[in-house]
């Protein structure tokens, strides 16, 4: 089976391959098999990077990590898929969390 790359494929193609690995992380993590829990989930979250338009992300700017409670993120800058920056009050090491990760303060919750 020749897979096709998250840049090649269709809105519809993401959300049913987000869907299945979502499925095949719940199944497991019922299982108990946490490492392949965390390969699905993390698949997962890079699939949902390409529904999101980087425009939408603005350098300079602090967003709330998803997942990871409590925890901000502040844009330096993109590349691709990534934003790439520093996690507020942590050690200050530059890192790239992928764009799905992010959400806008603004949005409010």
């Amino acid at each position: 089976m020749n897979e096709k790359s998250y840049s090649e494929m269709t809105e519809h193609e993401l959300k049913t391959e987000i869907a299945r690995l979502k499925e095949k992380a719940r199944k497991a993590e019922q299982l108990g098999i946490v490492n392949e829990f965390a390969v699905y989930e993390r698949k997962a979250v890079m699939a949902m990077a390409y529904l999101i338009d980087p425009s939408t992300i603005e350098p300079g700017e602090v967003y709330r990590i998803l997942g990871d409670e409590g925890n901000f993120f502040k844009v330096d800058y993109l590349k691709g898929r990534f934003a790439w920056g520093y996690r507020l009050g942590g050690e200050a090491e530059l890192e790239a969390l992928p764009i799905s990760m992010l959400e806008n303060l603004k949005k409010g919750k």
